[in-house]
């Protein structure tokens, strides 16, 4: 049995309140699909009989799994050539040009997911940047779900997502296969320092970054919840730091005080008067 008008509104509300992320009526199918599986898992008859359940304990760790079930986890390695293609090639080596020594160069992937991006990053640097000591590079990843976090952490994917976008080399380089699944090799998931941490909500306190990463998410929060989340990236990030969006996404109208930095194959943003 479908939902009920009354239980969407209750768990678009919800979602809102929490993530600040915009469930639009069309979405009615996609909720009722993402909430099928805390359906069967916690033993409910039904879709309705979770939404009273949420009603009843408003505190419980169902809503948090509610809410995670609508983040989008759409994710793979490498994802956009281009844009690791100029992270290579300009973002990088400007980077470790302009730092000053002693300072390791930090990177955010911000809504990491379950690991795909922050561990792309790593293999670039181990393959194209061995000369970075372990100790002059931190790379930080951060997700509001506990679960993916959880998986991000083992390193562990399948078949069809080491597939997707992970060139054959550094499949057999950076991974151990274990029966059907395959596993990020220490050396690399060393590297990773994954954290909790919901964009729409208090940010716990951040280093300062050379780098955030912060692709595919603004698109699914209003216009308020975009400045919000674009002015404390403002406050991490370093004054010759890039910012790093999808390419559907921009600054333009929501925060004039980044610049749009075209390279060679992608768009970045930095912070105004800082870009070259």
């Amino acid at each position: 049995m479908p939902l009920s008008e009354l239980d969407f509104g209750y768990v678009r509300r919800l979602v809102q309140e929490r993530a600040a992320i915009v469930l639009e009526p069309s979405k009615m199918y996609l909720v009722e699909s993402r909430l099928l599986p805390l359906v069967h898992q916690h033993g409910f008859a039904s879709l309705q009989e979770l939404c009273a359940r949420l009603r009843t304990d408003p505190s419980s760790v169902l809503h948090r799994k509610v809410v995670e079930a609508m983040a989008t986890n759409e994710t793979s390695f490498f994802r956009d050539p281009p844009v690791f293609a100029d992270l290579r090639e300009t973002v990088l080596p400007r980077l470790i040009e302009r730092n000053l020594p002693g300072r390791p160069i930090r990177i955010w992937s911000a809504a990491c997911s379950s690991g795909q991006e922050p561990y792309s990053v790593a293999m670039l640097l181990r393959e194209h940047f061995p000369q970075l000591a372990p100790d002059r590079l931190h790379l930080i990843a951060s997700d509001l779900s506990l679960d993916v976090l959880a998986r991000a952490r083992e390193g562990r994917y399948s078949q069809l997502e080491v597939n997707r976008g992970l060139p054959a080399p550094l499949l057999v380089k950076y991974f151990e296969q274990r029966g059907v699944e395959w596993y990020v090799k220490e050396e690399i998931r060393r590297q990773v320092e994954f954290r909790e941490l919901n964009l729409v909500e208090p940010w716990p306190p951040m280093p300062f970054v050379d780098l955030v990463l912060l692709r595919n998410v603004l698109i699914y929060f209003d216009v308020d919840t975009r400045k919000s989340i674009l002015e404390k990236v403002r406050q991490v990030l370093r004054p010759d730091g890039y910012l790093l969006l999808g390419s559907a996404e921009t600054t333009l109208t929501l925060d004039e005080r980044f610049d749009r930095a075209k390279l060679d194959r992608s768009v970045y943003f930095q912070l105004r008067g800082n870009h070259r």
